[in-house]
């Protein structure tokens, strides 16, 4: 199973389709290559399929930042993932979850909750909730077309999941 970056969370279940395998990895930040300058850092989550002898890669989640000069986060959200069947169908449903961002001032980071199930992507978009002087910035959240028509099991799901996460704290 080729990845890249170092993985973070490896679990595994069986379900309709079969033996499944999800990796999630992170490269951390490595210096920018080219003519731009600062630092890059990606994240990675694949989804394995294992028949027999073989091993296919069924979905790969990708985000990045590149060529950032000021404050870099790029990681999955602790205690996230999670593999559910919340619609009964016997195909799981795999949440990732992680924040990203560039910037130089005190701001909330991008989040976002990636779920498949099989090979349909959900999305549900957003901003941490961060606490500043005088109250707070951030916690939004939009779902793509995909969430806004799936089960609302799906939503319930999701926005629990935010609701658990939405803090963001600096270190």
């Amino acid at each position: 199973m080729k990845h890249e970056g170092r993985v973070k969370e490896a679990i595994k279940w069986t379900d309709k389709l079969g033996d499944n395998i999800l990796i999630t990895a992170e490269t951390g930040k490595f210096p920018t290559t080219g003519p731009a300058e600062g630092q890059d850092a990606e994240l990675f989550a694949y989804h394995f399929l294992v028949t027999n002898d073989s091993v296919k890669l069924i979905w790969k989640v990708y985000d990045c930042i590149k060529a950032c000069d000021l404050d870099l986060e790029t990681k999955f959200v602790n205690n996230t993932l999670s593999v559910t069947d919340l619609n009964n169908d016997s195909v799981a449903e795999i949440w990732v979850m992680y924040r990203i961002s560039c910037h130089g001032d005190v701001s909330p980071s991008a989040m976002k909750v990636i779920m498949y199930e099989g090979t349909k992507k959900f999305a549900m978009r957003g901003r941490a909730k961060l606490s500043v002087s005088g109250g707070t910035q951030g916690g939004e959240y939009s779902f793509d077309k995909a969430f806004t028509d799936a089960p609302v099991e799906f939503r319930e799901f999701a926005r629990k999941l935010w609701a658990n996460n939405i803090m963001q704290v600096y270190d």
